[in-house]
């Protein structure tokens, strides 16, 4: 059960009523923004920082969901594990959504998604590991803008999932991510949730 309250949406200011689309989303949509609206100007930040890389995304749905749900696992974000983004909807199956959860990072994946991967994987877990040569692997599958992007995505994923791992939120969740706090969870657990 969720550490902090959700908020009704009736009490939230306008500006972030609108912003999320409050009248017409589901809960499990709303999310952690349920919680965020304890102090909804603050929240406005992390909020607006995830819609510019939805809206000005250059890289393909696919590479961008695949490093999200590899992070959601190492966070154990239970909300981000047990979303599929329908933008990304098709590229994949949910095999290989699962696969995600074993160290090894799937030979299947084009050399690009397996660095995604990889640099998810370091940045979620061991991100003085992004060293000099690391940067040289990226740079010969990404642009340097691409790069920025990927890594802005790392950093909102890495702290926003932690955020919403940390808050316990799993009311609105298929029960097999709903395991107590502390246990892993898997990608696997249950049938995901497509928004």
């Amino acid at each position: 059960m969720s550490r902090l309250s959700f908020v009704p949406t009736d009490e939230w200011p306008q500006e972030l009523r609108d912003f999320v689309q409050a009248d017409t989303a589901s809960d499990i949509a709303l999310g952690i923004t349920r919680m965020l609206a304890h102090a909804p100007e603050a929240a406005m930040g992390p909020l607006q920082f995830g819609a510019a890389l939805g809206v000005n995304r250059t890289l393909p749905e696919r590479l961008i969901e695949l490093m999200r749900l590899r992070i959601a696992f190492h966070n154990q974000c239970r909300s981000c594990m047990a979303i599929r983004y329908s933008a990304a909807e098709g590229s994949f199956d949910e095999a290989t959504a699962c696969a995600l959860e074993q160290p090894d990072i799937p030979d299947s994946l084009s050399k690009p998604e397996q660095l995604a991967i990889e640099l998810g994987d370091r940045f979620a877990t061991q991100h003085l590991a992004i060293d000099e040569g690391f940067f040289e692997q990226l740079k010969a599958q990404f642009t340097e803008a691409e790069v920025i992007e990927l890594l802005m995505h790392c950093a909102l994923y890495v702290g926003m999932g932690r955020l919403a791992a940390v808050l316990d939120m799993t009311e609105d969740l298929p029960k097999g991510f709903s395991k107590p706090f502390g246990e892993t969870v898997k990608l696997s657990a249950d049938t995901p949730v497509s928004l």
